[in-house]
């Protein structure tokens, strides 16, 4: 089993900037591709970022220049560095690891609340 552990969500101001931080409890370097979605009260759950164990990466076209994810292997830790923050960003954050190998399966993170408000 593998459980995930997000932090760094809050209260920030248009324009500013929050780095979400998701720890998995296992080595996801080989064969876990790593994600961050966000869901709105009200809305469905939408991809915000991804990258798979060799690197790459896609993100959702509204956040395109304004986020970045990034993994560090060793300590089996997933970022989302989130700058230039808008209201309509606000929305609960989760980290999802995604099993690219048999048996293909996803796991979640509790989810951080993120909220962009003056």
């Amino acid at each position: 089993q593998v459980q995930l552990v997000e932090s760094g969500g809050g209260l920030v101001q248009p324009g500013g900037s929050l780095r979400l931080s998701c720890t998995a409890s296992g080595s996801i370097f080989s064969i876990y591709a790593m994600g961050w979605y966000r869901q709105a009260p009200g809305k469905q759950r939408e991809l915000v970022a991804a990258v798979t164990s060799g690197g790459s990466t896609n993100y959702a076209d509204s956040v395109k220049g304004r986020f970045t994810i990034s993994r560090d292997n060793a300590k089996n830790t997933v970022y989302l560095q989130m700058n230039t923050l808008k209201p309509e960003d606000t929305a609960v954050y989760y980290c999802n690891a995604r099993r690219v190998d048999l048996p293909f399966r996803d796991y979640w993170g509790q989810g951080t609340q993120v909220t962009v408000s003056s």
